[in-house]
């Protein structure tokens, strides 16, 4: 239960000033102090007995000053538990036969604050030592044997004084652990949030793109044909159309699919059908082809992969040869081949391209995104210009999710005549 506000702004208050909380703590303990003066602890049949006996000057002199000492409590622990010692002695030793105790009060609190300030090993040396001047004090001035009452009772009230404060240090620092643990905690799901979003954020942002550059490329060809030949032939141009109706299609229905990601898990409209992946290949080469792309292929993986790598291995398949139908020149031809090697599984896409690469500085970002996909799955993609002329894009994955590669994966930037969308 939250304790009341008529509770908490009192509280608040006394913590924005400790000074004003120590000060009234001094004028309690001053008047528990005058109050104890007059008791005599002997005199009573069944106790002490209050009004027969008064305090001196100086014993009034001592606990006021004992208490102004109590005020700074906080700002100075060592300086005012030595002030209040000393003045507890020299009480001691100035009234001998007068009220003994009271005085002590002061040295029991600022051997208190002096437990709940510092460490453990500071607590055991000043308690003892405190411990040890005061009872030595008031057994050496006492009229009475070495183990009278007072005597006894000021050994236990000084180490009271010291475990209570001591006990209350050590819940303050189990609080504080337990509250740092949790601040650390709340941090560390915040920052874990960021991550995956920004991880899926950064996904579907490569999807988008293979599948808008893989499309739009495709389209960009077949309407170019449709115009070349609308006039002399009709029959080409209404083929290459339905191409392009074919491929807006397409696209429509996979950015459909990738944009239903980001709906709520329990949305009926949220999509239900597979990811695209290497089953399906062959109906992503018929669609270069159909655009004027020769693509010849060749497989020898007979096992069915993670499908993270089945889908990375499809886009990086994708976007390759998306570059090479905008890149390559009209007459380039292309090869695909995938291979399973132990436990990776390797990717290559070869063309013989004649045309120079676009610029590095032309913004696109499809190598770049074929690079995060196998970083993230713990392989590595290699591309370049091939000896004697043509493109090459290399990625060995690993079969399973979550398994390094044989090269370990590093995030590169396109390299000089890397080609990129």
């Amino acid at each position: 239960m939250p304790p009341s506000p008529r509770l908490t702004r009192p509280r608040t208050w006394l913590r924005a000033h400790p000074l004003a909380f120590d000060a009234a703590l001094a004028a309690v303990v001053l008047a528990a102090m005058i109050i104890g003066s007059f008791a005599d602890p002997h005199d009573g049949m069944h106790g002490p007995s209050f009004g027969t006996r008064t305090p001196d000057v100086r014993g009034v002199v001592l606990m006021v000053l004992a208490a102004l000492a109590l005020a700074f409590r906080r700002r100075s622990p060592l300086p005012v538990l030595a002030i209040t010692t000393i003045l507890t002695v020299t009480a001691l030793i100035a009234a001998p036969d007068g009220p003994r105790a009271p005085v002590a009060m002061s040295a029991v609190v600022a051997l208190y604050t002096v437990a709940a300030r510092t460490d453990r090993p500071t607590t055991w040396r000043i308690g003892l030592l405190t411990m040890v001047v005061l009872t030595g004090a008031a057994m050496l001035t006492s009229d009475g044997p070495w183990y009278a009452q007072e005597n006894l009772g000021l050994l236990a009230w000084t180490g009271i004084g010291a475990s209570a404060g001591d006990a209350v240090r050590s819940r303050r620092a189990f609080i504080d652990a337990i509250r740092e643990r949790a601040e650390r905690a709340e941090r560390t799901r915040e920052e874990e949030a960021r991550r995956r979003v920004a991880e899926e954020r950064l996904r579907i942002a490569r999807d988008l793109h293979d599948v808008v550059a893989h499309h739009i490329a495709l389209v960009n060809v077949q309407a170019g044909v449709a115009a070349h030949v609308m006039d002399k032939r009709p029959d080409q141009a209404k083929e290459a159309l339905a191409h392009v109706r074919e491929a807006s299609r397409s696209a429509l229905g996979e950015l459909r699919a990738t944009v239903g990601l980001l709906r709520q898990s329990g949305d009926p409209s949220a999509p239900t059908e597979p990811a695209p992946g290497l089953a399906v290949l062959e109906g992503l080469l018929d669609t270069f082809r159909n655009a004027g792309l020769p693509v010849a292929l060749a497989r020898t993986d007979d096992q069915e992969l993670a499908a993270s790598v089945d889908l990375a291995a499809y886009r990086i398949v994708q976007e390759a040869l998306t570059n090479v139908r905008k890149h390559a020149g009209p007459d380039a031809k292309a090869e695909v081949s995938v291979v399973r090697v132990g436990h990776t599984v390797e990717v290559t896409v070869l063309d013989n391209g004649t045309q120079n690469p676009p610029p590095e500085d032309s913004g696109g970002h499809g190598l770049i995104g074929m690079r995060e996909r196998v970083t993230a799955l713990g392989g590595t993609l290699t591309a370049g210009p091939r000896h004697g002329g043509g493109f090459r894009v290399h990625a060995i994955l690993p079969v399973t999710a979550g398994t390094k590669a044989t090269a370990q994966a590093r995030p590169q930037q396109p390299g000089p005549g890397e080609k990129n969308t």
